[in-house]
């Protein structure tokens, strides 16, 4: 664990009565504090987050503050008066979702199907590996709009039944420098439960690969037989 959190942060974006809402470096969160962090967190889902405050990563494409804040403020006053997470994050999720509808994102690609629908979710082929997977870098936010709430990161056609066969998806909400560990957490991933390991067992071994690539041992990215593009 990093000896002062307070290199996380970036900058104060709010304040909803006595919660403080930051924006933090969630590359740094991830390799130091917090291996699952992901897009948003707060304290009853994540302990290392101070208890009034809510903690957004730095996203590369900056659109969605609005959804995180209103899906954690659920999250929060449920969590805190006792009710499990798994709960929690349900009402959360269809919160969540009510304001991305009003939002619009939904209409704007309402008649989009197939071919059409993947050319507005796909922003551009990142990738290829050796055994001919896509990988690639997909509108987050629409993703989470039109298919799933809880995207983040990144995700592969073995785990998510929306994404094509033999592609690895990757969110443009992940800041560059971040992506090659990201893809090597899904590739590994794919190719453990294409052998036949199920799911959290695959992911529980992809994370801590993810992790050893981020503190240092960059054999496996160099080792994982796919190129960018």
């Amino acid at each position: 664990m990093a000896k002062d959190k307070k290199d996380f942060y970036i900058k104060k974006v709010g304040q909803r009565g006595k919660i403080s809402i930051w924006i933090v470096d969630g590359n740094k969160i991830r390799s130091s504090l917090e291996r699952e962090f992901t897009n948003f967190g707060q304290h009853f889902r994540f302990p290392v987050i101070p208890e009034y405050e809510f903690w957004l990563d730095k996203e590369a494409v900056p659109n969605e503050r609005k959804f995180f804040v209103d899906h954690l403020l659920v999250q929060w006053r449920l969590m805190e008066k006792g009710v499990p997470y798994l709960e929690a994050l349900d009402k959360a999720d269809k919160k969540e979702m009510a304001e991305r509808k009003k939002a619009g994102d939904i209409k704007k690609i309402k008649k989009e199907k197939g071919d059409s629908l993947m050319k507005k979710i796909h922003r551009g082929l990142w990738g290829k590996t050796n055994e001919g997977i896509s990988i690639w870098l997909v509108d987050g936010r629409l993703v989470r709009s039109v298919f799933d709430v809880n995207f983040t990161e990144g995700g592969h056609d073995l785990v998510y039944s929306y994404v094509p066969g033999s592609e690895v998806w990757l969110d443009d909400d992940v800041v560059e420098h971040e992506r090659e560990y990201i893809v090597l957490h899904e590739l590994y991933e794919r190719s453990l439960m294409k052998g036949g390991l199920p799911y959290k067992e695959a992911h529980k071994k992809a994370s801590r690969a993810e992790w050893e690539a981020r503190h240092g041992d960059k054999s496996r990215l160099s080792h994982s037989g796919w190129r960018v593009l």
